[in-house]
């Protein structure tokens, strides 16, 4: 069958949408690792999908580390920034993506409460009532603000002792709200691995902050 020129053009044209959407598809399809590498390349599309994996429980650990949604709204997009810039330096041999993702955004929300040394009071990223831990709720009514502001101190600092995986998972579970399957999605883990590492997490938490009256954090 002969076609005229204005129909082979539209021939055409609809083949190669066709093919565009195929294309898309796929790379909605894609692995982060993939994803990531496409950034790397400078591929825009591959940018906002990992956005929209990933901006929730980004944003999530930064409000609750940081108290304030602006100030979160600020890290989301900082996190991002540096995702396109530094993309390149994601090894996949040393972790997921969604765990090297959620480590800078991390970096960042400390690094933003180290700037609030005018304010002690906000200073203290971790909330008590996030950590289903009864002793420490229970001793918290009790005590008196210097007493609570030194428990907190104890509590952030048993944090930065726990094995990063297990500090991460503490994390994205008490601080972004995630569910288990959520965070094994976001770290690229087994949901079994992530219960385990709560589990471990929280009885090492407990032990560090089981007397926090004596002893140093160190000792347990």
């Amino acid at each position: 069958m002969h076609l005229s020129q204005p129909y082979r053009r539209i021939f055409q044209w609809s083949g190669l949408a066709r093919r565009a959407q195929e294309s898309a598809a796929s790379l909605e399809r894609a692995s982060d690792d993939l994803l990531v590498q496409r950034v790397v390349e400078g591929d825009l599309r591959a940018f906002e999908l990992l956005y929209d994996r990933y901006a929730r429980p980004v944003f999530s650990l930064a409000f609750r580390m940081l108290g304030d949604p602006s100030e979160a709204e600020e890290l989301l997009q900082e996190t991002f920034v540096r995702l396109w810039q530094q993309a390149g330096r994601y090894d996949a041999r040393r972790g997921s993506f969604g765990s090297w993702l959620m480590s800078i955004a991390h970096n960042l929300a400390v690094d933003a409460l180290r700037q609030r040394s005018r304010r002690p009071q906000r200073a203290d990223f971790v909330d008590l009532a996030t950590l289903p831990l009864q002793d420490i709720d229970e001793r918290a009514t009790t005590l008196e603000a210097a007493e609570v502001s030194e428990l907190r101190d104890r509590v952030r600092r048993a944090l930065a002792q726990l094995p990063e995986p297990q500090r991460q998972a503490i994390e994205l579970a008490y601080f972004a709200g995630l569910t288990h399957s959520e965070i094994a999605a976001v770290l690229g883990e087994p949901i079994g691995t992530i219960k385990t590492r709560l589990r471990l997490a929280m009885q090492k938490l407990q032990i560090l902050l089981r007397d926090h009256s004596t002893g140093d954090l160190g000792d347990a």
